[in-house]
């Protein structure tokens, strides 16, 4: 979910404010991010790749040999409704949100070489997407678009 170039990219730096970002919203709403949370939300955030549930319990297990499944769910179900992060459900799996405590459509562009996924806000489509859909007079109470396809790095190798 990186919209600068890879050479422009720190990504510790990007991991270490979307953990402040959610430290802070979670704070400001009242709700705890607990131990368990922080480690999924540290996880997924890890890379800008989407993660399956299964994988987080992998990485989880050495740290909390009690961790279980419904565990994994718990904190996934909390992140998502928080909007920390997002599902792509193309790929059955989840990305950080690097633009969390707004509510906001999401336009995702998934490589299908480097299986990076970008967050785009996608101004000009949502908007057209919203126009079709008040013709239709069809309320969506969610949207995201799932793009796959080639990033600008995969583009130059192939």
């Amino acid at each position: 979910m990186n919209q600068t170039s890879p050479t422009e990219h720190d990504h510790n730096q990007c991991i270490h404010n979307a953990i402040s970002a959610a430290e802070h919203l979670c704070r400001q709403r009242g709700v705890q991010l607990t131990p368990i949370r922080h480690k999924v939300l540290e996880l997924i955030l890890t890379s800008h790749k989407a993660v399956k549930a299964y994988d987080l319990l992998d990485q989880i297990k050495p740290v909390n040999d009690a961790a279980k499944p419904a565990t994994v769910y718990r904190a996934l179900d909390f992140l998502l409704e928080q909007g920390l992060i997002h599902r792509v459900e193309s790929l059955n799996a989840f990305v950080g949100c690097h633009r969390s405590g707004t509510q906001h459509d999401q336009l995702l562009l998934i490589c299908s070489v480097c299986h990076d996924i970008e967050e785009r806000p996608a101004t000009q489509v949502i908007q057209a997407l919203a126009a079709e859909l008040s013709t239709a007079r069809f309320t969506a109470q969610r949207k995201t678009i799932e793009i796959h396809g080639l990033c600008e790095k995969c583009q130059t190798f192939n």
